[in-house]
This record gives structure tokens, C-alpha cells and sequence, in this order.
């Protein structure tokens, strides 16, 4: 690190720890320091970046609205809003969008509609059944209904109305419902836990507990969203529709933008219950725009679908040599259970041998590549890993 950065880094707020590279431009699958020493990037921003860095089609949609209107304000209409709004309710189930930007302020829209819903239409029902091990943000509220350990009470008082159930165990949230419930909320697979999928039957028994008792269905879908699980939304796999779904990190393709989303029959926000001064902003929407487009092209989804196939093979055989525990995946989204708590270890490791990888538990590795890697590119990572389990050996 140069010595200037070295004085000004400790400008920042010390909320995470970060080591001394400092990343000045990226290419793709790869990433570049203040030294141009390349790394694989297979963390992307935290599944942010699904067409990788600086992909031509999102840099040209930038380039071209910058020049033209940047904001104009949520109590007006802007073109590339509306063209985002039109692809993702024609691609999906639900009828009306809200744009916010980030997944947190998305998952807090949720909670909030699905409170209004019930102050309109469930006498005045609140609570949202959420589950243990579930990350849905950092505001107080979406916190609160997080089932990470110690977070309900970092920030105390916490937010109440959020009773914790166990994923893919339907008596345990049976055993949740009263009178005060509105809604069930999770994510199609708990990325912070570590790759934790839910099951089908669980999924459809939800969706079947929520329409006996009159209680919406929310889907988190801020890191399985846009393409990350190999279609365009995780809950397409199952064969359920939800009520509300939330949308983040790979909808900008790295440019910060999320969405809620949800049905006519609870889309009952009154003027100014929601808002927002950049939500909808013309420059980060049409990054939105230049996402779907790339990933509803003819071949992209599939192509992706095949990185992740090769990704889980060769994690499998790495953890067959090496005596590493299960690959969990779903698409472009995986994690490799390490049977120890070497995750932190491995990841310094490799951030040395030039491969960026995530440890969301000490005991699993989390990998997010870009979606439209090439063969070439895993082959490269699968190496790397290798050697470097090797040499902690």
C-alpha cells in the first residue's frame, strides 16, 4: 500500500477487517491491486457482481444515462424505471415493484407491507416468522428478524415481532402461528448460514400453511435472485409462488439498486408509507435494465447452470482428496465443508496465491463466481484451492 493510502485508510470506519490491498480496477472474473497483481475474484462483491467487473454492457448503460438524467426523484416517472419494472413483472409472478438500494432497505419494504396488509385486512396482525440462521440485513428492524446468534440484541431494544422457526421443519412454524401472524419470511437458501438450501416439500407445506391461516409468503431473494441459482429466481425451482420477494446485490450487476416485489392482492402501501430519494434513480436502474436484458438473452442462463455444474464437480474431488466434508450448491451459489474450522485460514491462503474466497462460517468455504465465468476460469480457482490445501496440509 502506497504511503498516502496507508495514512487515509484509517478514515474509514473500522466496521470489518480488511487487509492492506487496496483494488484500483477490475476485469471480468479478476480483480487488480495497487501492485496490478491479478486475483480470481469467487467472492464478486458478495454475489454482487453477476456479469463480473466492469462488463461492457453495464459500463455503456452508465455511460449513456449519466449523460442524459441521473436523478430526477421518486413523485416522478423516469423511462429506464419503467422498463425495469415492466421485465421483472413480466418475468415473474407478481404485479408491482418498489425500488430501493440496497437488499436491507428491500427486506425492510417487505416487513413494512407486510404490516400495513395487516393493519388493512388481518386486524392488525404484525409478527413474521423468520428462522434461525437467517440473514435478511443490518438496519434495526431486518436485524432483528435475522436469526444470526446475538444480533436481535447488539442494537437494543430490538425490533419485536419476528418469532424464530427451524428451516425445513413445518411443525416448527405451525407451532409459531396465532392470531398476530401476517406472514412467513426466508430465504430460498441461507447464504450467510453457509449454503443451507430449503427443501421442496418444505417450501410447498409453507406456501400450503400460509394459505389455510391467511398469511402472506415473503421470499428473501437478494442473494438468490437474478440468475444466481441457475434461473432467474430460486423460488422457480420449487414450484411455489410467493407472496412478496425481495431482490439485491446482482441486480445492479454491482451498482447498488434492489426491489420489492409483490402481488396486487397485498401491494397496499397508501401515499407516503413508503419512499426514498434515490430509489428508482435513472443511473442505477438502467444498470438494472442492462442485468435482465444479459440475463433473459437466448443461452445465458444455461451457460451459467454449466459453470456451476463444473465448479461442484471439482469441489467434490477436491473434497474427496482431500477428506473435506459436503459441497452444497444451487446454480452459481456453493459452499465446501471443510470438517474444521481452517475457512479463515484457507482464505488468507489463498487471498496470497491470488484467489478471492469467502468463509461465512469458519467451518465452509462460500463461493459466488461470476456468472458468465468461462471453463478456463474454474479450472484456474479449482488448481489454486488445490495447492493451496496442500501446503496448510
Amino acid at each position: 500500500m502506497s504511503t498516502e493510502l496507508a495514512h487515509t485508510k484509517d478514515c474509514l470506519m473500522a466496521t470489518t477487517p480488511r487487509p492492506d490491498i487496496v483494488f484500483i480496477r477490475g476485469e471480468g472474473a479478476y480483480l487488480f491491486d495497487q501492485n496490478n497483481r491479478r486475483y480470481l475474484d469467487w467472492v464478486q462483491g458478495w454475489a454482487v457482481n453477476c456479469l463480473g467487473h466492469a462488463p461492457e454492457v453495464i459500463v455503456q448503460a452508465l455511460s449513456t444515462q449519466a449523460s442524459r438524467l441521473l436523478n430526477v426523484g421518486p413523485a416522478f416517472y423516469n423511462a429506464p424505471a419503467l422498463e425495469l419494472a415492466g421485465l421483472l413483472i413480466s418475468n415473474s409472478c407478481f404485479d408491482q415493484v418498489f425500488f430501493g438500494s440496497s437488499g436491507a432497505e428491500a427486506n425492510e419494504g417487505a416487513i413494512k407491507l407486510a404490516r400495513k396488509w395487516g393493519q388493512k385486512y388481518k386486524s392488525g396482525a404484525f409478527e413474521i416468522i423468520t428462522f434461525a440462521n437467517s440473514f435478511h440485513g443490518r438496519t434495526l428492524a431486518t436485524m432483528s428478524a435475522s436469526g444470526k446468534v446475538g444480533w436481535d440484541t447488539i442494537f437494543a431494544p430490538q425490533v419485536n415481532g419476528f418469532p424464530k422457526a427451524t428451516l425445513n421443519d413445518i411443525n416448527s412454524v405451525t407451532a409459531l402461528v396465532n392470531s398476530q401472524t401476517v406472514a412467513v419470511m426466508l430465504e430460498p437458501i441461507q447464504g450467510e448460514a453457509g449454503v443451507i438450501p430449503v427443501n421442496a416439500e418444505f417450501l410447498k407445506a409453507l406456501r400450503q400453511l400460509c394459505d389455510d391461516n391467511e398469511l402472506l409468503l415473503i421470499v428473501d431473494e437478494v442473494q438468490t435472485g437474478c440468475g444466481r441459482t441457475g434461473t432467474l429466481f430460486a423460488h422457480e425451482q420449487y414450484g411455489v409462488e410467493p407472496d412478496i420477494m425481495t431482490l439485491g446485490k446482482g441486480l445492479g450487476g454491482g451498482v447498488p439498486i434492489s426491489a420489492l416485489l409483490a402481488r396486487r392482492s397485498c401491494s397496499c402501501f397508501d401515499y407516503g408509507d413508503q419512499g426514498g430519494t434515490f430509489g428508482g434513480n435513472p443511473l442505477a436502474v438502467s444498470a438494472g435494465v442492462a442485468v435482465m436484458r444479459t440475463l433473459l438473452s437466448d443461452g445465458f442462463l444455461e451457460a451459467s447452470r454449466k459453470v456451476g455444474t463444473q465448479l461442484a464437480e471439482g469441489l467434490s474431488a477436491i473434497s474427496k482428496e482431500f477428506d473435506l466434508g459436503e459441497v452444497r450448491r444451487k446454480g452459481a451459489l456453493l459452499a465446501l465443508e471443510l470438517g474444521s474450522n481452517a475457512g479463515p485460514e484457507i482464505v488468507t491462503a489463498a487471498r496470497e496465491k491470488g484467489l478471492l474466497l469467502n468463509a461465512p462460517r469458519p467451518h465452509c468455504l462460500r463461493f459466488m463466481p461470476a456468472l458468465n465465468s468461462v471453463s478456463a476460469e474454474v479450472d484456474e480457482g479449482l488448481g489454486l484451492l488445490r495447492q493451496i490445501l496442500k501446503e496448510l496440509q
